[in-house]
């Protein structure tokens, strides 16, 4: 497959102004102004369009059909409006709670909505037909993971590619563990009538707690590995041994409260750290805090918006909302450009935003509040791809890459932009075509070169 003719925004190098990608086996074979086209190659005419590397989406759920959204909800410091603020798909403690144990929770021991050994790898089912929907945005890559519990599981790296196998998908296993601080309390730590934990600080005392184990059951381990005679054996801890296989954690946190408070719990813990959620990081406080701590920062694209409201008061003013509430609603999407300006590392991720309409609609309203519009395709692409170790692999238009690509006409998240095509490990896909038989309800690959193609 040979694209020509057309602009090519690689990220990690200068925008190629009209040139050629060459596809071959799924990768990229070469991409260049004067590049040779081979004989046997399906040529798409990119008159008038621009290439750009699949979007990548740094913390999702597709791919595990029924897996509630990755919620920017943190719960990591009671701030005032966190969740009222927040959409409903952001709410994650019912899922958590649906997760529990049927027998009530006592004590750390009892391992209480805890499922660290769970890989979304194992997880996948190539029918999730969301798959096509979010392809449809140009997103070719996500970092997908199971959301349910304290402890939910490992995350993995997959290629949104439709097939009969979901192992197809897999591009990195294990990616690292998903925590959420939303499900420990409010009555849902056992199971039925309340239980451990019961509260903010009993999940956190938890996670505390689960973390020491675990140092003290590596130290045991690697003691009667080193010689086992006359020792007793260690007895084996599934929750622990996730724990321990995991690359980094994640830890929710929104409010100036709330990271700061994550950030003094996530160094106590010395363990490989991202945030996300962070709706507050354009707080001036909250830029210096994640500065000073050197993190990373997975950012929510769903923004706070208006709940919807029976009445008003006589004179239409809301009576029920906060300053704070409304001030966070107004500020929220400003946080990509004050993070970008302070040099922080940061990724932005979609929290449920799946529609191509709603998503373009959400990474706008970033630039339209000062995240310039390379940054933010960085932050789609390149900059995820740093975060979880695999720039060798995707987020830029470089030889020997993965062929992941969005064929658009028009600047991407500009409101008239059309993505025309997608490619996902050197496979075209069509957005809006469905299915061809045994597709399982994704959009249809093909070796069609479509609008403009020949041989």
């Amino acid at each position: 497959m040979a694209i020509r003719n057309a602009k090519i925004v690689t990220v990690s190098g200068p925008v190629i102004a009209k040139g050629t990608v060459i596809v071959r086996k799924g990768l990229i074979e070469a991409v260049g102004e004067n590049v040779t086209i081979p004989a046997d190659a399906i040529i798409v005419d990119g008159e008038g369009m621009t290439v750009y590397p699949g979007l990548i989406d740094a913390l999702s759920t597709v791919g595990i059909p029924g897996a509630a959204p990755a919620a920017a909800a943190g719960g990591g410091g009671g701030g005032r409006g966190g969740r009222n603020a927040a959409a409903p798909a952001q709410t994650a403690a019912p899922a958590a709670a649906a997760a529990a144990p049927a027998t009530r929770s006592w004590g750390p021991e009892d391992r209480p909505q805890t499922t660290s050994w769970l890989v979304a790898a194992d997880e996948l089912q190539a029918g999730d037909r969301r798959v096509e929907t979010v392809r449809g945005s140009g997103i070719t890559t996500a970092v997908t993971f199971p959301t349910r519990g304290i402890f939910a599981g490992q995350g993995s790296i997959i290629d949104l590619v439709s097939g009969e196998k979901a192992a197809e998908m897999v591009l990195v296993p294990e990616a690292g563990q998903y925590i959420s601080l939303g499900g420990g309390g409010r009555g849902g730590g056992g199971g039925g009538g309340g239980g451990f934990p019961s509260s903010l600080m009993g999940t956190i005392s938890y996670i505390r707690q689960l973390y020491l184990d675990a140092d003290h059951y590596k130290l045991v381990k690697d003691a009667y590995a080193k010689d086992p005679r006359g020792m007793q054996r260690p007895e084996y801890d599934r929750a622990l041994e996730g724990l321990l296989a995991s690359k980094r954690i994640l830890i929710p946190a929104n409010q100036l409260l709330e990271i700061d408070r994550m950030l003094r719990f996530g160094a106590e813990l010395k363990q490989p750290m991202i945030l996300y959620g962070a709706r507050e990081a354009y707080r001036p406080e909250a830029i210096e805090l994640l500065k000073k701590a050197n993190t990373t920062v997975l950012l929510s694209l769903r923004w706070p918006t208006a709940p919807a409201r029976a009445a008003a008061s006589a004179d239409g003013e809301d009576t029920n909302e906060s300053l704070r509430t409304l001030i966070e609603r107004d500020q929220a999407p400003t946080a990509p450009a004050a993070l970008q300006k302070a040099g922080i590392k940061f990724a932005l991720y979609s929290d449920g935003q799946d529609t191509p309409r709603d998503f373009q609609r959400a990474v706008k309203k970033a630039i339209d509040n000062g995240l310039s519009r390379d940054e933010a395709l960085r932050a789609l692409t390149l900059s995820p791809a740093q975060i979880y170790g695999i720039a060798d692999r995707v987020g830029s238009i470089e030889k020997g890459k993965i062929a992941n690509l969005v064929v658009t006409k028009g600047e991407i998240f500009d409101d008239r932009t059309t993505v025309v095509m997608v490619f996902v490990d050197g496979k075209k896909y069509n957005p809006g075509e469905t299915a061809a038989p045994g597709g399982r309800g994704g959009a249809a690959a093909t070796d069609d070169p479509g609008p403009g193609g020949k041989r």
